[in-house]
């Protein structure tokens, strides 16, 4: 027995070796290692299941905590409306992204997945959530500091849902009103478009001073990964028909529709997603020239670009006809994360027998698998993979409802204001006998948000979130003694017999989102239009337009006292009748020119054909008010 004790020391030594070998076995998990350390030292590991796991993004209907483990999936998303319960609590938010996450963790290597969630005006798929005007009527406030503070306060409420990634800001440059888009564009301006990527440092935090230019920053776990889209023109396409050709020369492309990237990128942008669209004929999501070549290469952008929902399916028409052919030309044309949502089993069998059969080559996967680590390194997602309830109070905050109802204010333009500048009507007293307020978006929740709120194509009425409709704003507003009557339809008769001191008429266009929002007439939807004459041929009337872009208004302009662009703005309603009363001035300036007719368009500033009802630009102003 007496080899015994040397056995023992071999025994202690071998674990000691084993340890020191473990610690520099997970050089990938200290946060003390340079990122560019840690990324080749889980690389080094990763097996191509792994790897190709990492480049897999799914929709949560389709998620389990097996199914991550079992595809070692990279990443989740919410599509618009996709929610684990109907008004659903922050806490049952966090609930099911920690249950998926467990799911990652508990693989080999502990690669964290990142869940994804559009918030385009606010976090607008969650219930209670603050919902702030859409970005045209941001673009009409003309103030980057707004819109960063706007950013911060969404990464708050996501976070308090225990998400750590946005699909936003959307930095198209919207080029014809007829795109169903319009709305998630700050102007036709790409100056404006570029100030406004303020958003950027907003959501994400402010990147440091001796950062290297494209290389992604999130500023920890108040904040989330910002993702700039759609890459490139998307809003150039011909008669703004959703997802189809941009044709411009390059110079045109490069001037109008790229400006807002450049500084998205020094901003530290962690992914940039891919358009659906074509540039003369060539579809983004196969543009190896523009993605790899340009986005990649010169511009030296170092997050990840993810597809677009169903992005890759879309390269063939129709749509998934050849998945092989879109499998192998997007991942070449340097997509990293593919948005499949559904079908991943067969994304993942096609790509791994292209590699292992060298159709892709390895290198173009350990590209997109870097750029896919080092966005999740660099915002603290191996540290802190899981969430907990510290932040869920910031969910509709008063404070950020504040802020929202700052940002409506600042984005009303008056278009007109009584019929000379010595006699206007606005703002309105809030001492009358008897006022009307008219319309079928007076009273409606839902038409005010718009698109994008709650569900995807958005929703009408008063019960889908928490919020302030601008009837009841302005109930809020006048003096306790005023009566305020609310008529959706009033006939003339009805206005003319009654002795309003004044009305106040909210009409607009429906929600829509996408594909469905594409109009070619660009008409208020009636019974706006009657509603408009019924009223303003009968007595003194401010009319408010909510739409997501101008609108024909022409007819009816020589009626209207006061006209008020209010774009789509969100859950806080008070901020219109804050303006229209007088407690603070118009200040906001038409993002996007107004248009006469239909005809006229595309009709941008600077055009030779430009003749406009109401210029880019144009927006009265008024002071507030002395107490009324």
């Amino acid at each position: 027995m007496a080899g015994s004790p040397i056995s023992l020391m071999g025994l202690l030594l071998l674990c000691f070796w084993a340890a020191f070998i473990e610690a520099e076995f997970m050089k990938y998990k200290d946060p003390k290692q340079p990122v560019n350390v840690r990324i080749k030292d889980l690389m080094r590991r990763m097996t191509l299941e792994e790897k190709i796991g990492q480049m897999v993004q799914i929709d949560r209907s389709v998620a389990s905590a097996e199914v991550m483990k079992k595809y070692f999936i990279g990443s989740i998303l919410s599509g618009g409306g996709s929610v684990p319960a109907k008004e659903a609590s922050a806490e049952t938010w966090i609930n099911m992204v920690n249950e998926y996450q467990m799911g990652s963790l508990s693989t080999r290597l502990g690669i964290p997945m990142i869940y994804g969630i559009d918030a385009v005006h606010g976090h607008n798929n969650v219930y209670k959530a603050t919902i702030f005007p859409h970005n045209v009527g941001l673009g009409a406030t003309r103030d980057p500091e707004l819109v960063k503070r706007i950013g911060a306060a969404t990464a708050l409420e996501v976070r308090a849902t225990g998400i750590p990634y946005v699909f936003a800001p959307c930095i198209a440059v919207c080029r014809d009103p007829r795109w169903g888009r319009c709305y998630e564009s700050y102007s036709e301006d790409p100056k404006i478009v570029q100030a406004m990527t303020e958003i950027v440092p907003g959501l994400q935090g402010d990147i440091p001073t001796n950062s290297h230019k494209g290389v992604p920053f999130v500023a920890g776990k108040y904040k989330v990964a910002a993702c700039a889209k759609h890459y490139v023109g998307d809003g150039g396409t011909t008669n703004g028909i959703n997802e189809n050709n941009t044709v411009i020369d390059r110079h045109g492309l490069l001037s109008i529709h790229m400006p807002g990237y450049y500084n998205s990128i020094i901003k530290g942008v962690a992914t940039i997603m891919v358009s659906y669209s074509s540039w003369n004929g060539i579809k983004m999501h196969a543009n190896y020239d523009l993605v790899t070549g340009f986005l990649k290469n010169t511009l030296r952008f170092r997050g990840f670009v993810i597809s677009d929902w169903q992005g890759i399916d879309r390269i063939t028409s129709p749509p998934h006809a050849n998945y092989s052919y879109s499998i192998q030309t997007g991942i070449h044309a340097g997509i990293d994360m593919v948005m499949i949502p559904y079908n991943y089993t067969e994304f993942i069998d096609g790509l791994t027998y292209q590699v292992k059969n060298k159709i892709i080559p390895m290198s173009r996967i350990d590209d997109a698998v870097k750029r896919i680590l080092r966005v999740k390194f660099v915002m603290g997602l191996f540290e802190n993979p899981l969430a907990d309830f510290s932040l869920v109070h910031q969910l509709g905050s008063q404070e950020h409802r504040e802020l929202a109802r700052e940002a409506v204010r600042r984005s009303l333009v008056l278009l007109k204001n009584g019929e000379s500048a010595d006699m206007p009507l606005l703002p309105l007293p809030k001492k009358a006998s008897k006022i009307l307020v008219a319309g079928s978006h007076a009273d409606n929740l839902g038409y005010q948000c718009g698109g994008w709120t709650i569900e995807w194509q958005g929703l009408s009425g008063n019960n889908l979130t928490s919020g302030t409709t601008i009837l009841k704003a302005i109930e809020n507003t006048v003096d306790p003694k005023t009566e305020v009557v609310y008529k959706e339809q009033p006939d003339a008769d009805y206005v003319k017999s009654n002795k309003f001191s004044y009305a106040i008429v909210v009409v607009g266009e429906l929600p829509y989102a996408e594909t469905f929002g594409d109009n070619l007439n660009l008409t208020i939807p009636n019974p706006g239009p009657s509603t408009i004459m019924n009223v303003c041929g009968a007595v003194k009337c401010v009319v408010v337009i909510i739409s997501g872009r101008p609108v024909v208004i022409q007819p009816y302009v020589s009626s209207i006292d006061a006209l008020v662009a209010a774009w789509l703005p969100g859950t806080e309603g008070q901020g219109v009748a804050d303006v229209l009363f007088g407690d603070y001035g118009f200040t906001g300036k038409l993002p996007r020119t107004w248009f006469k007719t239909v005809d006229q368009l595309p009709m941008n500033v600077g055009d030779s054909h430009y003749d406009p009802l109401f210029p880019f630009g144009f927006g009265l102003t008024t002071n507030p008010a002395k107490a009324n």
